[in-house]
Parts: C-alpha cells; sequence; structure tokens
C-alpha cells in the first residue's frame, strides 16, 4: 500500500528549475490523495506564467509513478488559493535569505 510519506519523500526531490529548494518546502503542494494506490497531486506554481509549467508537473507526476506500488500518478495544477511566500517552511525562507 502506497502511503502519503512515501509521496511525500518523493516530492522533496522535485524542484522549479530556477529555485534552489524543493516544492514541498516551497508550499507548492496543497494535497496528496491515494485511494486504492492511484495517487492524486494538487498542486500549484509560484507563478501563472511560469515557463517550467509542463517540466515541474510532469517531474512531479513521473516520479509518483516510480514509487513501488503506485498503480498510476495524476497531478492537477491549481491557482486558487494563490501560492504567497507565507506558504514556505521557515528553511526555505532562509535558503532563499526571506527569514
Amino acid at each position: 500500500m502506497v502511503t502519503r510519506d512515501q509521496v511525500f519523500n518523493v516530492l522533496h526531490d522535485c524542484y522549479d528549475p530556477e529555485i534552489p529548494v524543493n516544492l514541498v518546502d516551497l508550499g507548492l503542494i496543497y494535497d496528496v490523495k491515494i485511494d486504492d494506490d492511484q495517487v492524486h497531486v494538487v498542486m500549484t506554481l509560484t507563478a501563472r506564467g511560469c515557463p517550467a509549467h509542463s517540466f515541474i508537473s510532469e517531474d512531479v507526476r513521473s516520479r509518483v509513478a516510480r514509487i513501488p506500488g503506485v498503480k498510476s500518478a495524476q497531478v492537477q495544477v491549481v491557482w486558487e488559493p494563490p501560492w504567497d511566500p507565507s506558504r514556505m517552511t521557515d528553511a526555505a525562507k532562509k535558503r532563499l535569505g526571506l527569514g
């Protein structure tokens, strides 16, 4: 059975190529749902016009799909609620010089 911990461990290895902080610590992962080993990740990006939109969402999908036991992996990019820097972890803020 696939667990949320497994999914989040993989997501900690996913990055926006322009930002040296993983997507989880950036606060871009809004939800992870697992139903019968089918994983659905709900996430956002730092900006609507992000040029790496396709790359990032496909990276998330393919990394999650490679977790042993995952039957399917889907990524849904949403814009509500909008992302803002308050969603970042303290470690991410420190790494980016914001805290």
